[in-house]
C-alpha cells in the first residue's frame, strides 16, 4: 500500500474514531492540528468577569451520553470515547471571546471563580444564550467554594481556552510512517 493510500486509510479511521487534524497534517495537508482539543489559534483566548450559571446536566447519571443530555455538540462529539467525554466537567458556551457553535464543541476552558480563585477545566458540550457559561451543576459547586454563587444564582468567572490534552488521540498517530 502506498503512502497516499495509507494516509487516506488512517485519515478515514481518525474521522471515524475522533476528530483529529494531525493525520491530515502528517499527510501533507494544511489542516490544523486538533489533537489537543483547541487549535493553536484558540489556546489563550480568554474573557474576564463573565457570568456563569449552572445547568443540571449531571453527566455521571446518564453515562456521559451527549444524546441523552440533548447537548448541541452531540452531532459532532456523541461518538467520542467515554474516557474523552468524561475527562472534564461539562459546560455550555456563549462567551464574549472565542468560537461559537460547532467550532467551540469539544474545546476546553480553564474557568476561575473571580471571588475565590477556585479553578476547573471544562469541556464545551453545548451552547447557551446567557452571554457567558452554563456550567454543569457539579462544576459550578466545585467553583463556588464560598457559597456566594449559589446565593446569587451565578458566579462571575474568568475563562481561558486551553489545550485539552486528549491523550486518547495520540496512539493512532504511530500508524503513519514518517520518512
Amino acid at each position: 500500500m502506498g503512502k497516499l493510500s495509507l494516509c487516506l486509510l488512517v485519515l478515514l479511521i481518525s474521522i471515524w474514531v475522533t476528530n483529529t487534524g494531525a493525520f491530515a497534517k502528517q499527510c501533507g495537508s494544511e489542516a490544523e492540528d486538533d489533537v489537543g482539543g483547541a487549535s493553536n489559534d484558540m489556546v489563550g483566548q480568554s474573557a474576564n468577569n463573565v457570568r456563569a450559571t449552572y445547568h443540571l446536566y449531571n453527566p455521571q447519571n446518564i453515562g456521559w451520553d451527549y444524546i441523552r443530555a440533548s447537548v448541541y455538540c452531540a452531532t459532532w462529539d456523541a461518538n467520542k470515547p467515554l474516557a474523552w467525554r468524561r475527562k472534564y466537567g461539562w459546560t455550555a458556551f456563549c462567551g464574549p471571546s472565542g468560537p461559537q457553535g460547532q467550532p467551540s464543541c469539544g474545546r476546553c476552558l480553564r474557568v476561575t471563580n473571580t471571588r475565590t480563585r477556585a479553578q476547573a477545566t471544562v469541556r464545551i458540550v453545548d451552547r447557551c444564550s446567557n452571554g457567558g457559561l452554563d456550567l454543569d451543576v457539579n462544576v459550578f459547586r466545585r467553583l463556588d467554594t464560598d457559597g456566594e454563587g449559589n446565593r446569587r444564582g451565578h458566579l462571575i468567572v474568568n475563562y481561558q481556552f486551553v489545550n485539552c490534552g486528549n491523550d486518547l488521540d495520540v496512539p493512532l498517530l504511530s500508524v503513519v510512517d514518517k520518512e
